[in-house]
């Protein structure tokens, strides 16, 4: 139960979330961080079983390393999306499904990237897209609102409404907005406060 919010913008990729962590029919936290940096310029925003997705960050973490190591360059957003896919992929096979769906972001040499990869390990290529309890709300403001060659700067008040809708209407939702906007320099964090 939660929102996370991903859309593209010129050079730049947007990551939005609640800030809302549920235990059943209560609250559990207020203050849960649900978007991660995997390096400088990709990150992750998860929604679902919280265990499940720190597990598979950590292990995309340390698999991207490894494999940059050997390699000598960094991995692209879509390897990094295909690498997670491949972790959820084997988990549902197994019988032992990681219950949690990811948006995979970051800008590489083809630019800004976005992907959305669920618990069956399918991944999709996005401009735009939402996950979690809130997400519909949140769809809401995307479909009505996003554009394409978008600035930073819109990208970032077009994902926080749409979180903030979202925290309206969703009881699993709530709390504060988060958020990450990934440029070729690097990563900054905005806070945007309760709604």
């Amino acid at each position: 139960m939660t929102t996370i919010v991903g859309l593209k913008c010129v050079d730049s990729v947007v990551l939005a979330s609640d800030s809302r962590a549920s235990k059943g029919g209560m609250i559990g936290s207020k203050g849960v961080k649900k978007i991660y940096l995997i390096d400088e310029t990709k990150a992750v925003a998860i929604a679902g079983q919280l265990s499940d997705a720190n597990y598979l960050i950590n292990l995309v973490k340390a698999e991207a390393k490894l494999m940059e190591f050997n390699r000598g360059f960094p991995l692209t957003v879509k390897e990094v999306a295909k690498l997670l896919s491949n972790m959820l992929y084997s988990g549902m096979r197994s019988y032992a499904p990681f219950i949690t769906e990811m948006l995979v972001a970051g800008v590489d040499d083809s630019g800004p990237q976005l992907f959305e990869a669920d618990i069956s390990g399918a991944v999709t290529d996005e401009n735009f897209t939402s996950s979690g309890s809130g997400s519909p709300m949140a769809y809401g403001v995307l479909e009505s609102t996003y554009r394409a060659a978008l600035t930073p700067e819109e990208g970032v008040e077009i994902a926080s409404k749409a979180v903030k809708s979202a925290i309206e209407r969703d009881p699993g939702s709530g709390n504060g907005v988060q958020i990450l906007v990934i440029t070729p320099k690097g990563a900054e964090w905005h806070n945007m406060g309760g709604a």
